[in-house]
This record gives structure tokens, sequence and C-alpha cells, in this order.
């Protein structure tokens, strides 16, 4: 075979490297300009446009890239029952075809050891200091998750941050894409609606506030990358907390760089009357996703990470049920939301003991979703040992 005359290998070279200018200035432009949302429960992207590199073109096209999966929890009985029948579907999709799910971890801010510590990989870390969280005990959530990565050796790369009322419905891939965190989009997480509260903690230099992710902490899987930000709170207001970020360590994560601004957003948005009045529940979800912000991290956006029954009917292609409303039907199988159905499963009808085991199952007609829901849970209970231990 002849080699390519010089006038030849000139115009080759020429051709890639116009070809390489506009790959990079097209990503640079999007970056700036938009979000990844994957909209279809197939996979496929809606570009709304998108701002990243797969992580696929990185790595060998077999190889996973497994995930730790870490869920905060209190040792009351209304958050333990939860965690069992999570951990339970978490063991059983697991080691299934499409998975990408590796160790497990509890995180339990109570400050001391539960009945479930030989059930469940646990980890036992303090709760704020008494009265931080004014009753909003979520708001140990960042706390908790700061103290853990202090402490925690974490062999994979990624981070599932879940929550106790979550069930894994079909096995769950690492979403997480060009190193780029995944997170679900919640439709109430409105941060261009409340500009003038999201200002006073994300000033106008770090640019628009459609910045800020529609999302909060959960789910989300993130990878470890970056150095350690400082609490902005000064040392006579949390000491121990200061004390504990201020060890100088070799290395650190992308979830411990949020974090601490995380717990800082979240005390002070909790401390401010007008903020904590017009988020009221959901403060510490918005208190993420400014934190996120503020690090100048983005996430893809995927509407496929997670179902709520009864809005979502069906399970289809997702991967976590979230069961945070309730699901209240008559025996016609007509949703009476806001209303106490005939038939009806709520989580927060056992806040002191455990659901009782074999749970009726919901009349013809309701969604393909919430009989799944109440088919998943009763496979739990019926298989967890000493179900009933409180």
């Amino acid at each position: 075979m002849g080699q390519a005359s010089p006038p030849v290998l000139i115009f080759l070279a020429f051709g890639f490297f116009f070809a390489t200018y506009n790959l990079v200035s097209m990503i640079m432009h999007n970056r700036s300009i938009g979000k990844l949302v994957y909209d279809d429960l197939d996979g496929e992207a809606s570009f709304d446009p998108v701002i990243q590199m797969p992580e696929e073109l990185k790595k060998p096209k077999n190889a996973k890239m497994p995930f730790h999966v870490a869920l905060t929890a209190t040792d009351a009985p209304y958050s333990k029952w939860q965690c069992r029948i999570m951990y339970y579907w978490y063991k059983k999709k697991k080691d299934l075809s499409g998975s990408e799910m590796g160790g497990f971890t509890r995180i339990l801010h109570s400050g001391k050891p539960d009945n479930l510590m030989d059930e469940m990989p646990t980890v036992v870390v303090d709760p704020l200091p008494a009265g931080l969280d004014r009753g909003y005990i979520v708001l140990n959530r960042p706390w908790a998750f700061v103290q853990w990565l202090k402490k925690a050796t974490i062999e994979e790369e990624y981070i599932l941050m879940a929550e106790p009322d979550h069930i894994f419905v079909n096995p769950l891939p690492n979403l997480a894409r060009g190193g780029m965190p995944a997170a679900f989009p919640f439709f109430y997480i409105e941060p261009a609606k409340f500009e003038d509260i999201i200002r006073k903690y994300y000033p106008e230099e770090k640019g628009p506030v459609t910045n800020i992710d529609p999302i909060g902490n959960s789910p989300v899987i993130i990878k470890k990358v970056f150095t350690l930000e400082m609490l902005s709170l000064p040392a006579s207001n949390l000491p121990m907390i200061y004390e504990l970020l201020s060890e100088p360590r070799d290395s650190q994560e992308f979830l411990e760089k949020i974090a601490p601004t995380w717990m800082d957003v979240s005390l002070k948005m909790k401390n401010d009357t007008e903020t904590d009045k017009a988020f009221g529940w959901v403060l510490e979800m918005y208190a993420y996703a400014v934190a996120a912000a503020l690090n100048d991290v983005q996430h893809v956006l995927r509407k496929d990470f997670m179902l709520q029954p009864p809005w979502d009917l069906n399970t289809g292609n997702f991967f976590i049920i979230h069961y945070t409303y309730g699901c209240d039907y008559n025996l016609k199988g007509q949703l009476t939301y806001g209303k106490i159905g005939e038939w009806r499963f709520d989580k927060r009808s056992y806040l002191r003991a455990p659901p009782p085991k074999n749970l009726p199952l919901p009349p013809p007609g309701v969604p393909e979703s919430v009989v799944t829901l109440v088919k998943m849970v009763n496979e739990a209970t019926a298989n967890i040992p000493n179900w009933d231990t409180e």
C-alpha cells in the first residue's frame, strides 16, 4: 500500500482540527445554556440541551460502574420498618442483570445503635446539637452525610443517596453520565418561582437561578471527586461540626464538596422565617439543589429514576418506587385523594409500629403501580425475620 502524499496529510490534519474544535465549542456552548433531561423511559435523552460527554465513551463497553447505596435513617419504628423493606429489595435486585448496585449503608443519625445493626450494614452518626433542627428532622440528613463521608471507607466511585421509603422495582444501573450526577426532577421544586428567596443564598454573580436543578438530594447518584469546601458557619456557632470539618484529609469526594455547603444552606434557610415559610417540608431539598449549584455541579435529570404512586400509574421501566403519597381508593377502584378511601395504603398509618403482614390488595381498577407496591411490601414482610419487631 502506498503512502499518502503530503497535501492529503495536511488536508486530513486540518479536517480533524476543525472537527475537534466544533465538538469542543458545541459542548462548551451547551454547558452554559441547558440541561440534559432523560424523558423517555427507554433511556433516550431529550435535550434541554446537552451538557455532558458520556462516561461510557471513556470505559470498556461492558465495564460496570458500581455505586454504593446510602440512606439516612432514625431509630424510630416508622423509619426502621421502611429501611427493612428497602434493604430486602436491595438484596433481591442487587445481583440481577442490569444492576450496578454495590455496597449498602444505613446512616443512622440517632447517635446510638439500634436493634437493626446486625440485619443491615449500619454506621451510627450523631444528630445535630439539641434544638438546632427546630423540629425539622430531615435537617439531620446533610450533617449525617458529612459525618459518614468523614469516617467511612467507600470502595465504589459513586454513591446513591436514597431514602427509607424507596423500593427497587427494577435493577438499577448507574445513571450518572460523563462524571455528572444523576437526579430525579421534582415538579414542585421551582427555583425560578422563588427567585427573590433563592437570591439570599445564590448570588447573582453565580449566574441565573435556572442553574439550580429542580431536585432534592435523593435519589441522586454522584461521583467522588474534587476537594472539600468548608462550612461558612462561624466556629462559635457549631464548634463540634467545625472541628470535624477542619481536619485535613489527603483526598476528598464530590459529595463531600457539596455536603458541608448543603448543611450550611439548610441551616440558614431554616433560620430565615420567609424561606422556612415558603419552602416548608421541602426546604432541605431546595438547600441541596442550591448547594450543588453553588459548587457548579449540575445533574443529568432522569424522569425514569423513580415513580410515585398513585400519580404514576405503571412501574414500566422505572427503577425506584417512592411511596411518599397516600393511596386512597373506593371499592370501584377510583382515586379519592384527599379523602380516606374504602381501601388505602399510606405509610403514615404506621408511625408507631410496622404494617401487618399480608395487607389486602387494592380493588379492581386500581393502577398497576399501586398493586405492585402493595405486593412488594407484602413479599418483604412475609420474608423478613421477626417482622413485628419494633
